[in-house]
């Protein structure tokens, strides 16, 4: 050992000794020079105040104040389907009116009709009342009352051939040649669901044929005074079947008489066993189906040159109010008036319903 080592090692021992320095302080002076260096570049925590909720947000960092910009949250739509929270509140609900002209009445979308209170006769609405038009199957209430007239038993079975084919109009039916079905039934799916082929076949099998069964059909006419009314056919298809609204009002007045009629054509459907099959047959009125609705007597009617027809009798505000529809050029129209001319009534009260209101034959 050399006299310099020698000398440093007496002198650490006497520090040693007099307590000048801790034993973990005895480490060389490089080790102490690397942990101050090591202390001097660690960072103090860093905290973070939002002091208001805007674009900029103050740091505090060891009581030194500086600002940074801060990105804004971006925003997203949740769908109301998907969204937790509290269900939308329910509209509040809209009431209904019916669209009114100028003198209060309801503006309709036929551009004939009539409406009339069967029990005084006087009339509530009409327009172009005494039109002679085209009536298409609103006939088959005239058909009806012809072939109950004529007394035949309605259990008698008629079969449908090629001469109940519609040679005018092309259209079809589900009653295919061969079919065998009673008269009762023919005279069920003529009124409820206008089967052209069985309102055929029920003229056909009358007494003479078809040609005695239009002229008793016409005869009928003139005895419920229809001074307006013809027939060509029994089925409607033929455009030459014509009347206006106002003789309309007293064949559908006519034919609440027959009891018969009025269960057949208020209906709302029949199964018929066809070769050995089911076939569903409904009512070509919705109205029927409807519990807001009391109809005694129902019909529709369409072919081009008539347009959307409907006739009824039913029970407003208490009363037997018939209704007659004439060319609507919509497939809804006529329900839709016939609705119109309900709610209308109901709105005005049952003062209006045994009262003229002002219309025209505009």
């Amino acid at each position: 050992m050399t006299f310099r080592n020698l000398v440093v090692a007496l002198l650490s021992l006497a520090l040693l000794q007099t307590g000048g320095i801790e034993p973990a302080a005895a480490a060389t002076g490089q080790e102490r020079a690397r942990t101050a260096k090591s202390t001097a570049t660690k960072k103090a925590p860093v905290r973070y105040t939002i002091r208001k909720k805007t674009a900029k947000a103050t740091m505090v960092r060891k009581g030194t104040v500086r600002k940074a910009t801060v990105r804004k949250p971006v925003l997203r739509k949740v769908s109301a389907r998907r969204s937790l929270a509290a269900p939308l509140a329910p509209r509040a609900p809209v009431e209904v009116r019916p669209e009114v002209d100028r003198l209060g009445n309801p503006q309709l979308r036929s551009a004939a009709f009539v409406v009339v209170n069967q029990a005084t006769g006087e009339v509530i609405l009409e327009k172009k009342s005494d039109s002679v038009l085209p009536i298409a199957s609103i006939t088959k209430l005239m058909t009806a009352m012809v072939v109950l007239d004529g007394g035949q038993s309605l259990s008698e079975e008629i079969v449908i051939t090629e001469e109940d084919l519609d040679t005018i109009k092309g259209t079809g039916s589900r009653l295919a040649l061969g079919t065998r079905l009673t008269r009762e039934q023919l005279l069920h799916l003529a009124l409820m669901s206008s089967e052209n082929r069985a309102a055929s076949a029920l003229g056909r099998n009358y007494p003479g044929g078809i040609a005695a069964f239009v002229q008793a059909m016409n005869v009928k006419a003139r005895l419920v005074g229809l001074g307006d009314t013809h027939f060509s056919d029994s089925t409607g298809l033929d455009p030459a079947n014509v009347s206006s609204p106002r003789d309309l009002v007293r064949m559908v007045a006519a034919a609440s008489t027959y009891p018969l009629i009025r269960q057949f054509s208020t209906s709302s459907e029949d199964h018929v066993e066809i070769r050995g099959r089911m076939h569903r047959f409904g009512n070509t009125n919705s109205l029927v189906r409807s519990p807001e609705w009391d109809i005694d007597v129902s019909k529709t009617g369409y072919i081009r040159e008539a347009g959307r027809c409907l006739v009824m009798q039913a029970r407003l505000l208490d009363q037997p109010v018939i209704i007659v529809l004439m060319d609507s050029d919509g497939r809804y129209t006529r329900t839709a008036d016939a609705v119109r001319i309900k709610k209308w009534l109901e709105a005005v009260g049952a003062q209006r319903v045994a009262s003229i209101v002002p219309g025209g034959n505009g």
